[in-house]
């Protein structure tokens, strides 16, 4: 890494000293760091695809840079918070559309339904907030569960929690593209398209790192905060005026009375309605990504999400059922739609409206692209999930986590057709589970630490625990067999892989760990090197010069497919090579080359089966990509052969034909 050059002086005697590093490290005192040059591609391909990478994702950041990708209190709300205020958008409708089923008299049970889920809000977030206090270093329920009620809580926590933030990215898109096609129906057609390609602009966004995704995300989330509560007051001016306009009419109105209003009825439209309190627990789970005083940030974070979302919806059920607004059957226009039709018409402010509705609706998803890779790491650090889960990407993004999040959140997409009607019924059931234990788990530490005000903290997540439980009891008996039952079926399955990943690196560890306490002698193991040839050119002769600095016994093999072809290659290796190397002949009149070769390597394995054998190929490397084309690749589908093979190292040897001694020859 570093080579010293000397230089003789004008004046006897005079000696100077040059150190020379190479450019793509800097010297530390902890040792030789890479720089960016390092990670510079060579070839047009590669820096081609490097011109792409730093367009699409940015610059490379390093991880001492991890301090200035932390969230502020304006940015948190938006990247933390879009989930929970944009379901707003649909928290209203979808109890209405469960209500509309017992006829127009039962949507006068929306406003008690949203004052009930209103109070399960707050109760919710006063019991976060004890856990943010608690637990700055963030994990949310996963942690506490964990930490409190077992692993199998924690796991069982996590399991729900990543199941509902993939539902999350498919819902809020759905619900996006949903308000796209309220507003043009000719792209109702193509909406699962439509979503797919919402779905990847979100991962390249949230792979260019949290900062600057909130930074993207904010404005849009402020304007729809802005554009409905302007609505909001003007539909209250209207109210209070005597001016309350007609209520417009569903393209396609629910029929008649198609079920009695029962109990049961009820306790749907509540669960369909709890789809709104979603996205809560996002910002105990991020406390980390704050900027200092984390704790503070998230907590003012928290009750502003609360009180945003809170009011919302409380005011827009209030205008829903004092004009008259009826869902539509067909859901090719939202509540929301209808409502602002009917306040405003269908000029710029409606449009304003719909768009932003639009926009909020479709980066709520972006909750989840945090919530799910921070999770995914916390899991892949305690080795529950792989550990590329744990690894940040050139943004310090979770990269893994956040293309996992994208490719399973499409699929779901593409099966439900885009159906936000059809999503609803899978969604709030896990949510609601991790609440329950996490709050569980709080009660447990208060009775257990006995610290200061235990006593009333131990209340407030009691209370959330009871709550929360109820209503994940409810959501999953009443949504169980419109699709609520596969959330339920998938969570142990979950759990089941989580404790079979621990297991096999707990497996692995234990047989390759060293204790730090035990010494460790280095036997020299001399090796038996094998050189398959196929014929005689640089690029062999290059292998073998290469095999006979290695220490140990050498032989080289070639397979011929017939006894002629065998002699020609020997007396050609006597001219060439000479018999210094010894030469093994294999002939396969099945014209097989892998089978025998392979076979040959068990043959002397099994002769000395503690001695490794080092098998030494031989690559031609051609000068274009294309050209590879006309190559058979016998050295990439032997290594891939040999990859598994016990006892057995392989060393490839590629040739170019720009090398030293290629160029020496010729000349």
């Amino acid at each position: 890494m570093e080579r010293r050059e000397h230089f003789q002086g004008s004046r006897p005697g005079d000696r100077r000293v040059r150190i020379v590093r190479p450019a793509h490290f800097r010297r530390t005192s902890a040792g030789f760091v890479a720089t960016e040059r390092a990670l510079e591609r060579s070839g047009a391909l590669g820096r081609g695809w490097a011109r792409i990478h730093r367009i699409l994702i940015g610059r490379r950041l390093a991880s001492e840079e991890e301090q200035s990708e932390r969230l502020s209190k304006k940015v948190g709300l938006a990247i933390m918070a879009s989930d929970n205020i944009s379901s707003s958008a649909y928290a209203t409708e979808e109890a209405m559309r469960v209500l509309a089923l017992a006829g127009a008299g039962a949507l006068a049970l929306t406003m008690p339904i949203t004052i009930a889920i209103v109070v399960i809000l707050a109760i919710v977030v006063l019991s976060y907030q004890q856990v943010i206090r608690a637990y700055p270093s963030g994990g949310g329920s996963y942690i506490v569960a964990s930490e409190n009620l077992g692993t199998m809580a924690g796991l069982v926590a996590a399991a729900a929690l990543l199941v509902d933030y993939v539902l999350t990215v498919a819902v809020s898109v759905a619900a996006g593209v949903a308000a796209v096609t309220s507003a043009v129906p000719e792209v109702y057609p193509e909406r699962v398209l439509v979503g797919a390609i919402i779905i990847a602009l979100l991962a390249v966004a949230n792979l260019r790192g949290a900062r600057e995704a909130g930074l993207i995300f904010a404005a849009p989330t402020y304007i729809y905060v802005a554009a409905l509560y302007g609505l909001i007051a003007f539909g209250l001016l209207r109210v209070a005026t005597g001016t309350m306009p007609a209520a417009v009419a569903p393209a396609v109105p629910f029929d008649g009375l198609s079920q009695p209003l029962t109990l049961f009825l009820v306790l749907r439209a509540f669960a369909s309605g709890s789809s709104g309190l979603t996205g809560t627990e996002a910002v105990a789970n991020g406390v980390p990504a704050f900027k200092p005083d984390e704790s503070r940030n998230a907590s003012g974070v928290l009750i502003a999400m609360a009180l945003i979302f809170g009011s919302l919806f409380l005011a827009l059920s209030y205008l829903t059922t004092a004009i008259g607004i009826q869902p539509d059957q067909s859901e090719s226009q939202t509540v929301l739609s209808l409502l602002a039709r009917s306040i405003v018409g269908d000029g710029a402010y409606f449009w304003v409206v719909q768009l932003s509705t639009t926009v909020i609706l479709t980066l709520a998803a972006n909750t989840a692209f945090n919530g799910f890779p921070r999770l995914a790491s916390i899991m892949a650090t305690d080795r529950f999930m792989p550990r590329q889960f744990a690894q940040r990407g050139d943004r310090l993004a979770f990269s893994t986590g956040i293309v996992a999040l994208a490719v399973l959140s499409a699929m779901l997409l593409w099966h439900f057709d885009a159906s936000v009607n059809g999503l609803i019924p899978l969604y709030t059931v896990g949510v609601f589970i991790a609440f329950t234990l996490s709050q569980a788990g709080m009660v447990r530490r208060w009775l257990r630490l006995h610290g200061r005000g235990w006593l009333p903290s131990a209340a407030i997540n009691g209370a959330g625990a009871a709550a929360t439980a109820v209503v994940a009891v409810v959501v999953t008996v009443t949504k169980f067999t419109d699709g609520a039952w596969l959330v339920v079926a998938v969570v142990p399955v979950l759990v089941a892989m989580f404790w079979s990943i621990r297991h096999h690196y707990r497996s692995i560890e234990d047989r390759l760990l060293i204790a730090s306490t035990t010494p460790v002698r280095i036997v020299p193991a001399v090796p038996l090197v094998v050189v398959p040839i196929s014929r005689i050119d640089r690029a062999s002769v290059r292998a073998l010069s290469i095999a006979q600095g290695l220490s140990g016994e050498l032989h080289a093999v070639h397979v011929s497919f017939h006894e002629d072809g065998a002699r020609k290659f020997k007396r050609r290796w006597l001219q060439v090579v000479g018999d210094a190397i010894p030469l093994d002949q294999i002939i396969s009149p099945y014209r097989s080359l892998f089978a025998p070769l392979l076979r040959y390597i068990d043959a002397l394995d099994h002769g000395d089966p503690g001695r490794p054998i080092i098998v030494v190929l031989a690559e031609f490397v051609p000068r274009h990509w294309w050209d590879a084309l006309l190559h058979n690749q016998t050295a990439l589908l032997l290594k891939l052969r040999l990859f598994a093979r016990r006892n057995t190292a392989v060393m490839d040897v590629p040739y170019h034909l720009d090398d030293a001694d290629a160029v020496d020859d010729r000349g």
